[in-house]
């Protein structure tokens, strides 16, 4: 089985990682979770992490053939209208981004949004499969975080985004509108259930005590070493992570970026003075425990 070449980009500010997976035959490639940079404090955007994938794509000679979300995410924009606008390679996501945007048409009050993820060239069922150059990829619904999450499957390697981090940093979070603690585990079951040599790649590292970041482990080490599934039953899982998540502040980002995201990247159109606006609606998290 051809296997990928795999390159991880972690993004400090957000602890999230990005990734280029590259056929080493044809040297097409795909990236996978672009972050375009934001920051709140003064509303601009930059492509720094999106511009330093580019360099790298341009460096090794590679094509870009594909732009890959796993889900919208709630802690970076994403970058992919960007590469698309950069590169013509088709972006996709899983088909059940048209739940999450239907969830947050109502959130945000969007009354012209398309709930049909036309923001994305493909949307992937849970068992399509693709080709990235000669690399066979395959696509597994894995809901729990989101409902729109899905897992890429590609030779020896699947990306798992957010539904476990390293093996010292357990699972992620359920609690967003739409998630489930006992979906997530039943995608967590479902990608330990690949080969134990499987590597795979997780969507955020944070560097707890301070390590340095990390993004690969194997399905072996987290069936052995993650505290939120090495010898839990599902009932145990579900209670820790539900209890986790009552402790949880939302991701300081989540409003900002949710009606990004549901655009596949794409940022407000300007208004007639020409600057574009992010709009926040208020209390639309109740229960929301307050950060620090």
């Amino acid at each position: 089985m051809l296997q990928p070449e795999i390159t991880g980009f972690h993004d400090v500010r957000t602890g999230s990682v990005q990734y280029i997976v590259a056929c080493p035959v044809t040297r097409h490639c795909a990236v996978v979770d672009p972050v375009l940079d934001y920051d709140e404090k003064s509303g601009s955007t930059a492509t720094t992490n999106a511009d330093l994938i580019l360099d790298y794509i341009k460096s090794r000679g590679l094509t870009l053939a594909w732009i890959l979300d796993t889900h919208p995410h709630a802690d970076h924009f994403s970058a992919a209208r960007y590469l698309k606008s950069r590169t013509g390679a088709p972006t996709a996501i899983g088909e059940h981004v048209q739940d999450v945007q239907r969830i947050w048409k109502q959130i945000y009050n969007l009354a012209d949004l398309a709930c049909d993820g036309s923001q994305w060239d493909r949307l992937f069922r849970d068992g399509d499969s693709f080709k990235v150059g000669e690399l066979d990829v395959r696509v597994m619904h894995s809901p729990g975080h989101t409902l729109a999450s899905i897992s890429y499957v590609v030779g020896d390697a699947a990306f798992i985004h957010d539904t476990l981090f390293m093996p010292d940093s357990g699972s992620a979070r359920a609690d967003f509108p739409g998630g489930s603690a006992t979906s997530l585990w039943q995608s967590i079951q479902d990608i330990l259930n690949l080969p134990d040599d499987t590597r795979l790649f997780t969507g955020h590292d944070y560097m707890p005590g301070g390590r340095q970041a990390m993004w690969e482990s194997s399905v072996a080490e987290q069936k052995a070493r993650n505290p939120h599934v090495a010898g839990r039953s599902k009932e145990d899982f579900v209670e820790i992570r539900e209890a986790r998540d009552r402790t949880l502040p939302m991701p300081k980002l989540i409003l900002h970026a949710l009606q990004v995201n549901i655009r596949g990247g794409e940022l407000p159109e300007p208004e007639e003075n020409g600057k574009r606006y992010l709009k926040i609606p208020l209390g639309a998290l109740p229960g929301s425990v307050w950060g620090s």
